[in-house]
């Protein structure tokens, strides 16, 4: 193992020349490696070890067939079939990688799959192993512009900044994503020149790459500490850049380094550099009045199991949109009649009660829903069961979700007594969401204060939720906070502290999927039918961070803080739109990389299930 100093931190590369860790200069690993996190990680997986994918065969490299140590760094020689790649590593004030591919052979070769691990250390152990221990790395694969931000999760600096100086990146994959790992670990994330053999149609397009015999393909990267993004940016000059990624149909995106757009057709559209260099993703929708009309429609048509016999056919279920068949859920609960599925009948609400769609069939259609509520999930005590099937699980998260179905259904007292048995199960230990708003709006200031109070007492240790640490327990703590702030009974200080911990969740990424949208990277295999792990961008919880950004008390930022959370808000809630389609179809989960363990992705999910939270959300702020 050699050390080098890298700026105010430190790099370690292991005997065969790979990066075996990176040390933050707070002292926290960046890299996850073999001695911390050997249950996920091996050397495998080191940094700057990856494979190639090509017309004359496919290859892993690993051990270098020459090395060369410098006091600067080290060079690298791998050899496989008729590619030779060199690698240069030079560490100083800035850390500067070089890769070069050459075909040695007397045929052309094209270069299906280019790609390097980053093993960046986004694992969840706990809130607080998270928060100081643990970074969130933000990739950006958009051509020549491609850049990674890996920040402590905490959100405190500095940050290290990778950014493409030589050559193109237009696509990132994950590996190691298995039930055995579950949740509370993102992956290995390689970084591609082209992923075209495996995901031809990711992120716009993957490019096939031919070298011709003697000819190379190039590619370097500088590595350095930043205080925050904005100074991360200010040390780069991109080809293409644009203020705002989402527009109504008609309107017209303005763009630096392309020309401007604007189109009648819904849907996301990329956008190229004029050198063709680089590209950002843009979305145009239709109004919200139209999407959510077509989507009540839709639901209504498909979302429900007309064939039972009860109050059982009005509740809202999955559907599949190949087969055009609802889904059973038996044993899987995230597939169920009940739990997140009320957010299809909150959208109703929210239609309804703006004067929109038939008002007759949503009443019918509310009443039936109500009916089954009170039949098969709510009990006398207040008690909210998991879905019609298993009447006697309990799950926390439910409950303020049926409480706020209840009191737009003008039952007042039936929510104040979900909420109340929410208390008496254990909630001032659990992070549901809607708490703050919904206890102000049913006046339960002593439940809001005392729950604030006491996740106040936990300080950076929060209690496990269903995944370790994530942005679903962040954004409702900050939700819960920021409404028991307005009774005057809550330091300010215990919000402006925690703010950065949900602002560490996202970046600012130039493709409307990705720009302010926090990382989830489970929501797909829990929730969708492909059962696919990794990145799903965008996720409708995300909009709790858009929740978060709007409620958050003016007094306790700048005027120019303030403009950055209502921008941030508008752009998660218009990004969520991008999963409805126009004729009401919708997805539960767009998985991001474009390959997830060798799986091709970035693609829609098949199966309409929970996304309509984010349409709810969108209709409450920007309607």
């Amino acid at each position: 193992m050699e050390s080098f100093d890298f700026g105010r931190g430190t790099v370690q590369l292991a005997d065969d020349g790979s990066v075996a860790q990176v040390l933050h200069p707070d002292g926290r690993r960046v890299l996850l490696d073999e001695a911390h996190d050997g249950g996920v990680h091996d050397s495998l997986h080191a940094w700057g070890k990856g494979f190639v994918v090509t017309d004359r065969g496919s290859y892993r490299f690993d051990t270098p067939v020459h090395t060369r140590w410098r006091s600067s760094g080290i060079d690298l020689l791998y050899q496989f079939g008729d590619l030779e790649l060199r690698v240069g590593r030079r560490f100083g004030e800035r850390w500067t990688e070089t890769y070069e591919l050459r075909n040695t052979g007397d045929a052309p070769i094209e270069l299906g799959s280019v790609a390097i691990s980053t093993p960046y250390r986004d694992v969840y152990t706990s809130s607080r192993e998270s928060l100081t221990g643990s970074v969130h790395a933000h990739v950006w694969t958009g051509g020549a512009d491609a850049w990674v931000w890996a920040t402590p999760m905490d959100g405190s600096g500095p940050g290290l900044g990778l950014q493409l100086t030589e050559g193109e990146l237009w696509a990132y994959s994950v590996e190691s994503r298995e039930p055995g790992t579950s949740s509370n670990i993102r992956g290995h994330i390689y970084l591609h020149v082209t992923d075209h053999a495996r995901a031809p149609h990711a992120m716009g397009g993957q490019p096939a790459i031919t070298l011709a015999p003697g000819a190379t393909y190039r590619w370097t990267w500088q590595l350095s500490w930043y205080d925050d993004l904005p100074a991360f940016h200010a040390d780069r000059s991109p080809l293409i850049a644009a203020d705002r990624l989402a527009a109504e149909v008609g309107e017209t995106l303005e763009f630096t380094g392309a020309a401007a757009l604007t189109s009648d057709v819904p849907g996301v559209h990329h956008v190229e550099s004029t050198d063709g260099r680089s590209r950002i993703a843009v979305l145009f929708h239709e109004p919200l009045r139209v999407i959510a009309e077509r989507r009540v429609r839709f639901v209504l048509d498909h979302q429900r199991r007309p064939e039972l016999a009860g109050s059982r056919k009005y509740a809202f279920v999955p559907y599949d949109n190949d087969s055009g068949l609802t889904v059973l859920a038996s044993a899987w609960r995230d597939w169920s009649d009940a739990r997140e599925r009320v957010g299809m009948a909150l959208l109703l609400q929210e239609v309804r009660d703006r004067g929109w769609g038939d008002r007759a069939e949503l009443d019918v259609a509310l009443a039936g829903y109500e009916q089954f509520v009170r039949e098969y999930l709510l009990d006398h005590e207040g008690t909210i069961h998991d879905d019609s099937v298993h009447q006697n699980a309990v799950r926390l998260y439910n409950f303020p979700w049926f409480a706020r179905f209840l009191l737009g259904q003008g039952d007042r007292d039936g929510a104040t007594r979900i909420l109340n048995r929410y208390y008496e199960l254990g909630g001032d230990h659990f992070l549901a969401f809607d708490l703050g708003p919904l206890l102000t709006d049913l006046g339960l200031e002593e439940h809001l204060v005392r729950h604030a109070q006491t996740f106040i007492g936990y300080g950076d240790e929060l209690p496990p939720h269903e995944v370790n640490y994530e942005q679903s327990m962040v954004a409702p703590l900050l939700e819960l906070l920021a409404a028991a702030y307005q009774t005057g009974k809550i330091d300010g200080a215990e919000l402006t502290r925690r703010l950065p911990w949900l602002t560490a969740f996202a970046a600012d990424q130039p493709d409307v999927r990705l720009r302010h949208v926090p990382i989830r990277h489970w929501d797909g295999y829990w929730f969708g039918r492909l059962r696919l792990w990794g990145d799903v961008f965008p996720h409708y919880w995300s909009a709790l961070s858009a929740v978060v950004y709007a409620a958050w008390p003016r007094d306790l930022v700048t005027p120019e803080q303030a403009d950055w959370l209502d921008r941030a808000e508008e752009a998660i809630l218009r990004a969520n739109l991008v999963s409805f389609a126009p004729d009401g179809s919708a997805t539960c989960a767009f998985v991001y990389p474009s390959c997830v363990n060798g799986q091709p992705a970035h693609v829609a999910d098949p199966l309409a299930n929970d996304q309509d939270w984010a349409l709810v959300y969108a209709l409450r702020r920007l309607s």
